[in-house]
């Protein structure tokens, strides 16, 4: 499996927000819930979006704006309107429950003429391949496309007419799940040599393939000569290439990995310790749980009872659907 989907593939959301907008000039949106990640898509019309040490960024009609987290940033019809002296209304991007947009409702498929339709996702990530994925970002990164190609808007307007049905939620996270694997490969490609380095890696020709060797099979007793075998090239040659492209040796990046993912098997009450040793290429739990211990501080049980949630149902903890502060539009 390639890095890209490997990190992908262990992001599920719960109980994210999708939400709808139509704004007549002039208006600004402050987002203040403090989600891990936000995503909008432009619909129609165009906008700013200021980060909160300044920054502003344009955007107009198709484009897809991801916002890390979580110091609140805004969006407005330009500039200008960042500095009204009133608040016009209030909207609710944050809130499961709530339309993102004012009192009379969310987005029509068209929007008035000379208005600024949106669409925005509140993206709560608690895992750890999210995490290490969204320090992968810059702050904010804007997706150019055209509006026919973004296309998981259809699947956010079904998504969002059918939330309130039984597995409604559940859609609603596959969705923005949807939205957001399209837009970082998609933006992933625009950047070339500008991408993360995880992602050059994962398309150079010398380390791709090892790449997907350690990630498919984490815990094989990969050796540099091993996965030099992957690429099909020496030993001396991979070792130097995949330093250069990664930032770190092959073998530093097999025991970060390893160690990312025995984050995400120790979420899981069900596997010991030892089992998750295993699972990551360590035979003996001792040498693992010394690792471990090295390179996140404290141990494999610590980091367990540390990041253990509530039960199922309670409200908190990983995957929680908590409130978040309503976004204003001012």
């Amino acid at each position: 499996m390639d890095p890209l989907s490997d990190m992908l593939s262990g992001i599920r959301s719960a109980g994210a927000s999708v939400s709808q907008a139509s704004l007549d000039p002039p208006w600004a949106i402050r987002f203040t819930g403090g989600a891990p990640l936000t995503m909008l898509t432009v619909i129609s019309g165009a906008g700013s979006v200021v980060l909160s040490d300044g920054r502003a960024l344009g955007v107009g009609a198709g484009d897809t704006v991801l916002v890390r987290g979580p110091e609140p940033f805004r969006l407005a019809d330009s500039p200008a309107s960042l500095h009204r002296p009133h608040r016009d209304h209030e909207i609710a991007c944050l809130e499961p429950d709530l339309s993102c947009g004012p009192e009379d409702g969310g987005l029509p498929n068209g929007a008035p003429e000379g208005s600024t339709a949106l669409l925005v996702a509140a993206y709560r990530a608690t895992r750890g391949r999210h995490e290490r994925l969204l320090r992968t970002l810059p702050p904010v990164l804007v997706l150019h496309e055209e509006v026919e190609d973004a296309f998981w808007l259809d699947a956010a307007r079904d998504a969002l007419s059918r939330r309130h049905l039984p597995g409604g939620q559940a859609l609603v996270d596959r969705v923005v799940d949807m939205g957001l694997v399209c837009s970082l490969a998609c933006w992933f490609e625009q950047e070339g040599a500008d991408a993360p380095a995880w992602y050059r890696g994962a398309v150079d020709p010398v380390t791709g393939p090892a790449l997907e060797a350690v990630h498919r099979s984490p815990r094989e007793a990969w050796t540099v000569g091993a996965l030099a075998a992957r690429a099909g090239v020496s030993r001396a040659h991979f070792a130097k290439r995949f330093t250069e492209v990664m930032g770190q040796s092959p073998l530093a990046y097999l025991t970060e990995w390893r160690m990312y993912t025995a984050e995400e098997l120790l979420s899981d009450p069900d596997l010991s310790v030892a089992k998750v040793a295993g699972a990551v290429g360590y035979a003996d739990p001792s040498s693992f749980s010394t690792a471990f211990k090295r390179l996140r501080g404290l141990s494999p049980q610590a980091f367990r009872l540390r990041n253990a949630g509530p039960a199922p149902g309670s409200g908190g903890g990983a995957g929680s659907t908590a409130r978040s502060e309503p976004a204003t539009v001012s």
